[in-house]
C-alpha cells in the first residue's frame, strides 16, 4: 500500500467532506460520519501517515481517490 506522508488535519477534514463524510462532533478528535461509517481524526499536525492510512481504508476509499481529493 502506498504511504500518505503526514497529512495536516483540515487539510484531512476538506478532502473527506469532498467524499460526503460530515463533522458530528469536535474536541480533541473530529468525529465525521457518513451515515454509514464514523471515522475519528486527531486534530494535531500532521496525522501520522500510518494513522492517515487506517482512516483512510475506515472511510472506503484508496489512498489515490483520497490523494484525488486533497
Amino acid at each position: 500500500m502506498p504511504k500518505l506522508p503526514g497529512v495536516n488535519h483540515q487539510d484531512a477534514i476538506r478532502a473527506l467532506e469532498k467524499a460526503d463524510f460530515v463533522v458530528a462532533r469536535q474536541g480533541k478528535h473530529t468525529v465525521m460520519t457518513d451515515g454509514e461509517r464514523i471515522l475519528t481524526i486527531p486534530r494535531h499536525n500532521p496525522i501520522n501517515a500510518h494513522t492517515m492510512g487506517s482512516i483512510v481504508r475506515d472511510a472506503g476509499l484508496t489512498v489515490e481517490e483520497f490523494r484525488k481529493l486533497l
